[in-house]
């Protein structure tokens, strides 16, 4: 697979994951280097697991749907990607009574956060055979972007947080039109 078609999908993948980590970061001053591991290997790990449910369900169900798959992908990159810009502009509430580095919580977003990577899983048979290359390039970007998230959110603040998952969603569009023109011509 081209690192040009899996590295945008890769940082696309891991906006959500990483402006929680500059809420968690300009919320939670004190956190450490322990504590934005554990935040980063969870959204990592997540990441990299999702794409990996999504593949196999597509590639179970490909003989049925071959023939419009090109479709199916660009209708899931483009409706996630229209959500994370949606969502980009949503006013979010912050609720200082929780830990956001608690297992439980980490497992809750973790989980909300790859549900766009389970579903860009389902259009990687598309793309290339080989999900492993893709998935761990997905769960690293993902885990060095969460990682960093926290110290850029203690220093920043909430500055970047809506404009980084917006563009995420951006990329994803083009990536959906990309798989759509190469597939119709």
């Amino acid at each position: 697979m081209e690192i040009l078609t899996i590295f945008p999908i890769a940082i696309a993948l891991a906006m959500d994951a990483f402006a929680i980590s500059i809420i968690s970061g300009s919320i939670y001053k004190k956190l450490g280097i322990k504590h934005a591991l554990k935040l980063a290997s969870f959204f990592g790990g997540f990441q990299a697991f999702m794409p990996l449910l999504g593949f196999c369900a597509a590639v179970t169900t490909k003989k049925y749907i071959q023939n419009f798959d090109h479709w199916i992908a660009f209708i899931i990159l483009i409706t996630i990607g229209i959500k994370m810009i949606y969502e980009s502009f949503k006013i979010k509430v912050e609720n200082k009574n929780f830990d956001i580095t608690s297992t439980g919580l980490l497992l809750i977003l973790s989980v909300a956060t790859s549900i766009d990577a389970l579903a860009v899983g389902m259009t990687l048979p598309l793309i290339t055979e080989f999900v492993f290359y893709p998935a761990l390039v997905i769960g690293i970007a993902t885990f060095i972007l969460s990682y960093l998230g926290v110290y850029i959110g203690k220093r920043f603040g909430h500055f970047f947080e809506s404009k980084i998952e917006a563009v995420g969603g951006i990329v994803l569009i083009f990536i959906g039109l990309k798989i759509l023109l190469q597939h119709i011509f």
